[in-house]
């Protein structure tokens, strides 16, 4: 029997995973000529910006990764596909790479140690190719393991981000069109009345009880954090990031949302997804600037029992930060003059 083509979309994406798994550079670019067209878009997270086709996508955001870490692999915690309702085929990888730190990457110190840096990475398909990728690492992550994050610290708990409870992340086929769509509805719904606050009210409008689980638990990009419960949403992400940019919501005519679902999960991506103002203080120790900025968020819910139990949300918060006039990267190798494996003249990190 052949498969359904979000099944197909998976297989297809798997022999990328695989060798991504056990990395070894020719089976990596072999795996990714194979599957991605050759001109096909990869957004990427602030510093790398954007590539066109795979071997660019290797070259510019890989090849150092795999230098820093010669050990390198990925491990996938969610697997998932779908369409969404322009018609667009999606596959959404959540997970982590992982090996020894040997090199210091992008003037982040090397640790001796094992690392991990969570990914979020978006595959759009046509005729079988992937003709757009967007991905965000959580590079703030790794400066963090390293002791060298150069910003505020979190408010919510900073650790290595689990996979899904349930374990089902891996979603096989084949697909269920009814239970996907009932879960890209759920999630559609709630962020249509979350976004009713504050423009429209207090808390209360976003009827948060009737969406999410009472033992939730949201996933924020390392500079965020974790978050446990609504309240723990509220108090540390959800507070600050509205005191700070009241005007949540107010610009959507600008911005692209792909949301689709996989029977209990779904996800959106979008480049960017968010518009807003810095016009307050309070959210990460930035002042306020009255700058308008955008933001890129890649996101995926695993609802239960027709409850959002547990949210896993990354956002490019580097990009942020350069769009605020804020060089992170110079401000990470200020903080490390004195460190070893420094130049103490230059403040670069030695190779």
């Amino acid at each position: 029997m052949t498969p359904d083509r979000h099944t197909r979309h998976k297989a297809l994406v798997a022999p990328l995973r695989a060798a991504l798994y056990d990395f070894e550079e020719g089976a990596v670019r072999r795996a990714l000529s194979e599957l991605c067209a050759p001109h096909a878009v990869f957004r990427l997270c602030h510093p790398f910006g954007e590539a066109i086709g795979p071997d660019a996508y290797y070259e510019t955001a890989l090849a150092q990764l795999i230098k820093a870490v010669p050990d390198l692999e990925r491990r996938d915690t969610i697997v998932m596909a779908g369409s969404t309702d322009k018609g667009a085929d999606w596959v959404g990888c959540c997970g982590f790479y992982t090996g020894t730190f040997a090199k210091p990457w992008l003037d982040i110190p090397a640790t001796g140690h094992q690392v991990a840096m969570r990914f979020h990475e978006f595959y759009r398909f046509e005729n079988d190719r992937v003709v757009e990728v967007q991905a965000l690492w959580d590079l703030p992550e790794v400066m963090m393991q390293a002791s060298a994050w150069p910003m505020a610290p979190s408010l919510g708990r900073e650790w290595q981000v689990p996979a899904p409870a349930t374990q089902d992340g891996l979603v096989p086929g084949p697909y269920d069109t009814v239970a996907s769509e009932a879960s890209c509805g759920i999630i559609v719904e709630m962020l249509h009345y979350m976004k009713r606050h504050p423009a429209q009210g207090g808390p209360e409008v976003m009827e948060m009880p009737r969406f999410w689980h009472p033992r939730m638990s949201w996933y924020g990009p390392a500079g965020i954090g974790t978050a446990r419960g609504i309240r723990g949403f509220r108090n540390w992400h959800q507070i600050p990031f509205l005191n700070a940019m009241p005007d949540r919501g107010q610009y959507a005519d600008q911005v692209t949302y792909h949301f689709f679902g996989d029977r209990n999960y779904a996800a959106v991506t979008g480049w960017p997804n968010m518009i807003q103002t810095v016009t307050h203080d309070g959210w990460m120790g930035i002042a306020p600037s009255g700058t308008k900025v955008t933001l890129c968020s890649l996101d995926f819910w695993r609802l239960e029992n027709g409850l959002i139990r547990e949210n896993w949300v990354m956002v490019d918060l580097l990009d942020v930060y350069r769009q605020l006039g804020v060089d992170v990267f110079g401000r990470l190798r200020e903080f490390n003059k004195a460190r070893s494996g420094f130049d103490p003249e230059t403040g670069v990190a030695l190779s």
